[in-house]
């Protein structure tokens, strides 16, 4: 009996795992529950300029198509991936409920890193369609279809779904018999498997492998896209068709620099030299929830595509309006009416 008590301990002891985390978050910065406020602000706006673009390209026909397949899917990780983020970020903080529980935590661990992978490899996407667009003008409509643009991005999905649960199971592999406070503004990887006290050597891997999947790999991909691009425009277009070529990218362009730069900069800073926590937090915080607000606000005003959309489908709203709000004596007349200035 006392050997099977033994042994039972032994096993139960194999991993230590606390029931809760605790999220430190900033320190010693006044007013900042400010900042809080102005985070609760940018998931309005990206949920109002999320839910606008994925409604406008559901509605208007002309924007079923490849690309814009790619865009809907930017569009829903952008979405998601701020509602994984910022409410639980203010509910830790805002209302002070810094103690989360060890699934809990591990939970969104996984889709908060879920959904910033399927942004950057989103990005890597728009920029395939972009070099095949441009590269290969003449098969790009038999390349480029709405099927393959779902079946690779069905792939991607499975891939990221695949690489960040395995990444985050292996945190049920460490014991945490030290400190249990987090010092990141959510239940971020790195800083989670640092508090272990058994090895975490194949945490540490997966990290970096996460890095070049989420990071590296996608940017330099994207580099050379546009390289092959600016090659493409140089040898065979004319000054007005690179002109209205490079127009088709600047959006993509734009995106890519406001998702890609700040991320790059806060890892190239954090490796040559030192960063305060708080600086760090900021930094993360607002690189993992700016470009979400951003991507469709852009998407909206640069690309005529989507504006011209936007214009039609509220033609027709009008149209539908002015017709409902006809009195019924002059029905017949005001729809008339109606169609001749349409």
């Amino acid at each position: 009996m006392a050997h099977e008590q033994s042994a039972l301990v032994s096993s139960n002891a194999t991993f230590v795992r606390p029931s809760y985390f605790y999220i430190n978050g900033f320190e010693n910065i006044p007013h900042i529950k400010y900042y809080y406020v102005f985070l609760c602000l940018v998931y309005a706006v990206t949920v109002l300029a999320n839910s606008f673009i994925m409604a406008v390209i559901y509605l208007a026909r002309n924007l079923h198509t490849a690309k814009y397949v790619v865009v809907f899917n930017l569009a829903v990780t952008d979405l998601c991936g701020s509602t994984a983020l910022i409410p639980k970020l203010i509910e830790t903080f805002l209302f002070e409920k810094q103690y989360i529980s060890y699934e809990a935590c591990l939970s969104s661990m996984f889709f908060v890193y879920v959904f910033m992978t399927m942004q950057s490899l989103s990005l890597l996407t728009l920029a395939y369609d972009r070099f095949v667009a441009i590269v290969f003008p003449l098969r790009y409509h038999v390349i480029v279809t709405k099927t393959a643009m779902l079946v690779i991005l069905a792939v991607l999905w499975l891939f990221t779904l695949a690489l960040i649960s395995f990444t985050v199971s292996l945190i049920t592999h460490l014991s945490f018999c030290g400190s249990l406070v987090i010092k990141s503004f959510f239940c971020d990887h790195g800083p989670t498997y640092a508090l272990s006290c058994n090895n975490n050597s194949l945490n540490n891997i997966m990290a970096w492998v996460c890095f070049l999947v989420v990071l590296c790999i996608p940017i330099i991909l994207i580099v050379l896209t546009y390289v092959c691009i600016a090659i493409a425009l140089i040898r065979i277009a004319t000054g007005a068709e690179r002109v209205k070529a490079m127009r088709t990218c600047t959006s993509h362009l734009i995106l890519v620099a406001i998702f890609y730069l700040p991320m790059v900069g806060n890892n190239i800073a954090a490796v040559v030299s030192y960063i305060h926590p708080n600086a760090r937090i900021i930094n993360n915080s607002l690189t993992q929830t700016m470009p979400a607000m951003l991507n469709p606000i852009i998407y909206s005003l640069r690309t005529e595509e989507v504006v011209d959309s936007v214009r039609k489908l509220y033609n027709i709203y009008s149209l539908r309006t002015e017709e409902i709000s006809c009195d019924p004596p002059f029905g017949k007349d005001c729809f008339r009416h109606t169609h001749n200035q349409l």
